[in-house]
């Protein structure tokens, strides 16, 4: 398994974020929000450096619609979470992808999202993503990693979950 790694895009914050509202303000880092789809309860704190920052949701460069707590990443180029601590679990659990694939040469070539999406340059793995793995049943999340990884390793790539 290879460790995920963020690119600092944002584009989870911008997503996931949509459903997260602000229900109230306790103090000027604590809030109550509601994640809408799970109907999820939490306390979100505003981090330490973010504190400073103007009101949730109000920010210079924040995603249309996305997370009142997306804020330019003070470390460098990109988002940050502002309440990374106390980020609900949906955010926890988010990977941008699941698999990584490497080609003979052990470089990477491709990337599964979601649930089978391939995203890839390399045109035969591109066919053995539409064709193959594509069909795959998902019922079963293990099941379905151990059959792509297999899938992959008929055709000469190497797949790596992402944790």
């Amino acid at each position: 398994m290879v460790a995920f790694e963020c690119n600092w895009c944002g584009k989870c914050c911008a997503s996931f974020g949509a459903f997260i509202k602000i229900e109230r303000q306790l103090t000027s880092r604590d809030y109550y929000c509601r994640y809408g789809i799970k109907n999820e309860l939490f306390l979100a704190h505003i981090e330490g450096d973010y504190a400073d920052s103007q009101a949730p949701g109000s920010q210079e460069g924040e995603k249309e619609k996305g997370c009142p707590f997306i804020r330019k990443n003070l470390e460098g180029q990109g988002f940050a979470c502002a309440i990374y601590a106390t980020r609900p679990q949906i955010c926890r659990e988010f990977r941008c992808y699941r698999m990584l694939i490497y080609n003979r040469d052990g470089h990477e070539c491709g990337r599964i999202l979601g649930r089978s999406d391939l995203k890839t340059a390399d045109e035969t793995l591109a066919q053995i993503g539409k064709e193959q793995i594509a069909s795959l049943p998902h019922n079963d999340e293990k099941r379905w990693e151990r059959s792509v990884i297999a899938c992959l390793a008929a055709q000469g790539y190497r797949g790596e979950v992402v944790e």
